[in-house]
């Protein structure tokens, strides 16, 4: 005991800690209506930091409204190097074996047709 204290053992510091939980349900309210505050200012979304003219005031026939691959000669992004350069197709020649590719049977495709259709 030094400097005339005594330490506290566990009965002295529930009944401290009751003690404080009491006091705190006294002061405390349940609070069942919400509203916003009149004296504290809302926050206000800024506008997007790249839109320097409100989109009302840009004309139908400026370049905003263009392709992209119409504005710029090449792609600026990689993203846009997808389908920038596109090009009709040439018309299909079925006789062209490079390119043509029909389904064809063999027996192997015959017996998976079969097998299927008895529902094994």
């Amino acid at each position: 005991m030094a400097g005339g204290r005594q330490e506290k053992d566990l009965v002295h510091l529930n009944a401290i800690h009751v003690e404080n939980v009491k006091k705190e349900r006294r002061y405390q309210k349940l609070h069942t209506e919400f509203s916003i505050n009149p004296y504290r200012k809302l926050h206000v979304l800024p506008d997007k930091p790249m839109c320097s003219k409100p989109p009302e005031s840009l004309s139908e026939d400026s370049k905003v409204r263009m392709a992209p691959s119409l504005k710029y000669p090449k792609p600026i992004t990689e993203s846009q190097e997808i389908g920038w350069f596109v090009n009709e197709l040439p018309p299909q020649d079925r006789q062209d074996p490079r390119f043509n590719f029909p389904r064809r049977k063999t027996d192997i495709t015959q017996l998976a047709l079969f097998t299927k259709k008895r529902g094994n």
